[in-house]
């Protein structure tokens, strides 16, 4: 009987370990961002997607800036394809921007191509 407590109490304890290590790991993507709502419309110059996050480039004024997408299952959910994103197309980002001034990137919330919204994030106000 001893024995089978130890063991659930083991069990609990890893669970609640990996609970707690996966809630810290889901918060980094936001960690170098702002808290500001930020837009910015530019020209789409490549194109990344895959894990963690997809990458777009675009340029605005002469700048290039880079775009962090969702992950694959994001993009796919809310029909954001990799033809979307090719290189030519006007896209309009909002979302945050890096706290860094300096850096010139941006974590998407939603995306707009063509007069189409594509909300990355439905349950945050973007």
């Amino acid at each position: 009987m001893l024995q089978l407590r130890f063991t659930c109490l083991l069990c609990f304890a890893v669970f609640a370990a990996f609970l707690a290590t996966s809630a810290v790991h889901a918060h980094h993507g936001w960690a170098w961002a702002s808290d500001e709502e930020f837009e910015i419309t530019g020209v789409i110059q490549s194109v990344r997607l895959g894990n963690p996050h997809g990458r777009v480039t675009i340029t605005v004024d002469g700048e290039e800036w880079v775009v962090e997408v969702g992950q694959p299952w994001r993009n796919d959910r809310v029909g954001l394809t990799k033809e979307m994103l090719s290189p030519g197309r006007e896209i309009t980002v909002h979302g945050h921007r890096a706290a860094e001034e300096d850096m010139r990137k941006v974590k998407a919330e939603r995306v707009v191509i063509d007069g189409k919204d594509y909300n990355l994030y439905p349950g945050r106000d973007s």
